[in-house]
């Protein structure tokens, strides 16, 4: 105990030492030492001590302690190390509250901002709740946690580009940032995270006795529901709270537990002390490093702490490694369907039906199907961007459906996918910082920095998970992880380089607006490139669905094989990145409907599945041109708002299996 009092007097004296920093820094500061020197006689600097860079102090202190201790109460109900605000969907759903009653209740979200957020809250961790049931996995959670995170992230996005102008001053808030002008702020935020973080110290001796299990918890006279039901309402108040006042920050709930459990703390009261020193440490650091990396505009925090809490994320992943096997086992699917004969003429029947409709509709015009030829052959706007964005929506479904088969089959995992993993992000990063860099350059450097990224992203996912055998919950920990430090690097990107943000996140939801042939040669050069091999080692990726020991006793070089076919995935990610921006879900979706419809044999699988994906982006493509015309509601969106809920079913369905 003295130990562990000593390194939490350790942490309050370096906490100390970063607000005495913090505070020195602005635009208008000389240097640390010279601002402590002329302060004292400059009323200047005396007044933006006074009125801008204590309020930033206080309210990132208030925000990081908030942060923590909705971490830790989390992670101690859900007896799960990665539960935070941000891993299950608690912030998602306050932002998109926000961003919603901002734009059609814009006076009842300045009145009750408390009120908006807790609510969007509260209904992300229903659904979580619900979605998980009593199993308590890890690996279950944090999946519902994710998906639910991307089914209000996708809303946000569609409400951000819809509504441009409504929502323009939310950018950078919604990115997490402490500015702060006044003390307003501060003034809002203190009452409700000081009462609330009382009231946990007051009954978290129910949480100590929550930690030895449900039912051991009731033998003591425990009431389990209600010691639940104080600690979920609090973490969301919480969090609400902070959201309301500096954005949603994420990855400081899931740090600052495991930092205060390393220093031997284990009782929640003292736990609570500190977990809102180190909360508070991390997020005043972290928005001093903000700062020093750009001294001349603001930088969202948000994407600060992302960038330190992914590789904390990878660390787990490569702890959790020493300690899980992979099970081995094969993805298996039904044979619903025995003729293929009768059935694949419907399907080729059904695609030329959907493309003969999206190429009917051209903004808020429709063609009828008899004048449709006289159309494309005379309309040169229809003919240079009308068919070649039908068809290139098509062949990109077909290429992520194609990825995503080829990742679940040879990485043994029916979650694996380019957008799951992370490597849809990897890759937009460095396709953007191309672009940002090489601005005059010709387009084909943009599909070469998307496979620069893709590739690199993927060769660390494998090089962590590659000690636990690709362990699930290794994977989905590489994929939050790369997904967040790559979407805060995009955000510093955006805001470094005065990029304008509609049309960014335009292209980082996925769109095929603006495509046109040159892009689909580059979309055909890759399916030729990769399909032909996939066909050609067929049985050995049926062989690498089971077992090393299975694949490596019929001849099948298990190693060689697995990295040839993964390269050829993370092409095929990489150049639909760099077409069409980030569109995921589809390499995740195709296969299962497929393989429950055909059964898991790869070539009976393989064509299915390209048209399934081909068939979810045309269909996607078209419902955003149609459903606001003249308004686009970006391809990637709409898969979203399709997928998550889908997927969200299936675990729903297994969990129901699992727990008969």
């Amino acid at each position: 105990m003295k130990k562990s009092v000593a390194i939490l007097t350790g942490y309050i004296a370096l906490f100390a030492l970063l607000g005495a920093i913090h505070v020195s820094q602005g635009q208008a500061s000389q240097g640390f030492l010279a601002f402590w020197r002329e302060v004292w006689h400059d009323e200047q600097q005396m007044n933006f001590l006074l009125y801008s860079r204590l309020p930033r102090f206080l309210i990132g202190c208030l925000a990081g302690a908030a942060l923590a201790v909705a971490g830790m109460l989390l992670q101690s109900m859900t007896r799960n190390p990665l539960a935070s605000a941000s891993t299950l969907g608690i912030h998602a759903g306050g932002y998109f509250f926000v961003v919603l009653f901002t734009i059609f209740l814009p006076s009842l979200s300045g009145q009750y901002p408390i009120l908006v957020t807790m609510a969007g809250g509260i209904l992300a961790a229903l659904l979580v709740t619900f979605l998980v049931g009593r199993s308590l996995d890890p690996v279950r959670i944090a999946l519902t946690g994710l998906i639910v995170t991307m089914l209000f992230s996708s809303f946000t996005s569609a409400l951000q580009i819809l509504f441009e102008n409504e929502v323009s001053g939310l950018f950078l808030w919604g990115s997490g940032t402490l500015l702060q002008l006044d003390w307003s702020g501060v003034q809002f935020a203190w009452p409700w995270i000081t009462g609330t973080l009382v009231f946990a110290w007051l009954i978290s001796r129910r949480f100590d006795i929550l930690l030895l299990g449900d039912e051991a918890a009731a033998g003591l006279g425990q009431n389990v529901t209600l010691t639940k039901i104080l600690g979920w309402l609090v973490a969301i108040l919480l969090a609400s709270v902070t959201v309301a006042a500096v954005g949603p920050i994420g990855f400081v709930g899931i740090i600052a537990p495991h930092l205060v459990r390393l220093m031997g703390f284990r009782l929640h009261r003292t736990m609570i002390i500190g977990n809102i020193v180190v909360g508070a440490a991390l997020l005043v650091g972290a928005d001093i490093f903000v700062r020093i990396i750009s001294k001349s505009s603001e930088l969202p925090v948000g994407a600060m702490t992302a960038i330190i809490g992914g590789p904390w994320l990878v660390y787990l992943a490569f702890k959790m490694g020493a300690a899980t096997r992979a099970r081995a086992g094969s993805l298996v699917g039904k044979v619903r369907i025995r003729s293929l004969a009768r059935f694949y003429p419907l399907v080729i029947i059904a695609v030329l039906v959907l493309i003969t409709i999206s190429l009917s509709f051209g903004g808020t015009r429709f063609t009828p199907i008899t004048e449709l030829p006289h159309e494309l052959m005379y309309n040169r706007y229809a003919w240079d961007f009308r068919v070649p964005r039908v068809i290139i929506s098509f062949l990109i479904g077909m290429m992520m459906a194609l990825s995503g088969l080829i990742l679940q089959n040879v990485l043994r995992n029916p979650l694996a996918d380019a957008s799951v993993l992370g490597i849809t992000s990897g890759a937009n990063v460095v396709a953007m910082l191309f672009l940002i860099v090489f601005p005059q350059a010709p387009y084909l450097f943009v599909p070469m920095g998307a496979l620069l990224g893709a590739l690199i992203t993927m060769m660390i996912v494998l090089a962590v998970s590659a000690r636990s055998g690709f362990q699930p919950i290794n994977l989905l920990l590489m994929g939050i992880a790369f997904s967040a430090v790559g979407a805060a690097l995009v955000q510093i990107f955006l805001v470094r380089n005065n990029l304008h943000a509609s049309q960014a996140l335009t292209w980082l939801a996925g769109s095929t607006y603006g495509t046109s042939w040159h892009h689909m040669w580059i979309v055909l050069a890759g399916l030729l490139l990769v399909l032909p091999l996939v066909l050609y080692h067929a049985r050995a990726i049926d062989v690498l669905s089971f077992s090393d020991e299975v694949s490596t006793g019929v001849g099948v070089g298990t190693s060689k094989m697995r990295l040839s076919m993964i390269i050829l995935a993370v092409v095929l990610s990489a150049v639909s990145v760099s077409v069409v921006g980030s569109i995921g879900f589809i390499g995740l979706l195709a296969p299962h409907i497929a393989r429950q419809l055909v059964g898991p044999k790869t070539l009976r699988l393989l064509p299915l599945t390209l048209c399934i994906g081909g068939i979810l982006l045309i269909s996607a493509d078209l419902l955003g041109r149609v459903l606001l015309a003249p308004k686009e509601i970006s391809a990637g969106i709409i898969v979203s708002l399709i997928g998550a809920p889908y997927l969200l079913y299936l675990l729903k369905q297994t969990n129901k299996v699992q727990l008969k």
